[in-house]
């Protein structure tokens, strides 16, 4: 499977980039957020998830990690496919379409192309547990008292790479101050575990 694709930005299509790695160019969908901040010719780095279909192999492609893990928590819900499921990521920030689920944002939800008020309740009772906590819910640094925000968090990456789930880095990033480096509040959120 891909799990990463890093290279230049060689073309851009309606919700999808090209990336040019060694010479070959892989078509990575994106969330609108990444298609609006790829630039041609610019170095790019996208989490991959390699999707296989009867008819079609697809990548889709995330800037963040923590992006990729909601997009892959999205498809186990019945009646989300990918699709449907990086049009839920466009509507907003991933830390935002994941407060939205943990919030019961229903009508959030159902802003994306495709997805209907049944589809977005059934995403939001399927994954409101599985998330974590809202991040625009009042949260706030051990250390300093300012309101944690965790969308491309390099230190959530990081958690989740080392086989946390999403809601389980969430939780362990959230007593940890966020002025230390990445590296010590890796090490910081391991020791509360």
């Amino acid at each position: 499977m891909i799990a990463l694709v890093r290279g230049q930005i060689v073309e851009k299509f309606p919700g999808s980039v090209v990336v040019d790695v060694g010479g070959v160019g892989y078509e990575v969908q994106v969330a609108a957020g990444d298609y609006e901040r790829a630039t041609l010719d610019d170095e790019a780095r996208f989490y991959t998830h390699h999707h296989v279909r009867e008819q079609a192999e697809e990548l889709f492609g995330f800037s963040t990690l923590a992006a990729k893990r909601l997009f892959e928590l999205l498809i186990t819900v019945q009646g989300v496919g990918p699709k449907a499921a990086l049009a839920i990521l466009s509507l907003d920030e991933a830390d935002t379409v994941r407060s939205a689920i943990a919030s019961v944002d229903t009508a959030f939800v159902a802003r994306a192309s495709g997805v209907g008020k049944k589809t977005a309740e059934r995403v939001v009772v399927d994954l409101r547990d599985k998330v974590g906590a809202a991040s625009y819910v009042p949260t706030r640094d051990a250390t300093t008292g300012a309101t944690i925000n965790f969308a491309g968090d390099e230190a959530l990456d990081a958690l989740m790479a080392l086989g946390f789930t999403l809601a389980d880095a969430t939780t362990a990033l959230r007593d940890v101050p966020t002025d230390k480096s990445t590296a010590e509040r890796v090490r910081l959120a391991l020791k509360q575990k």
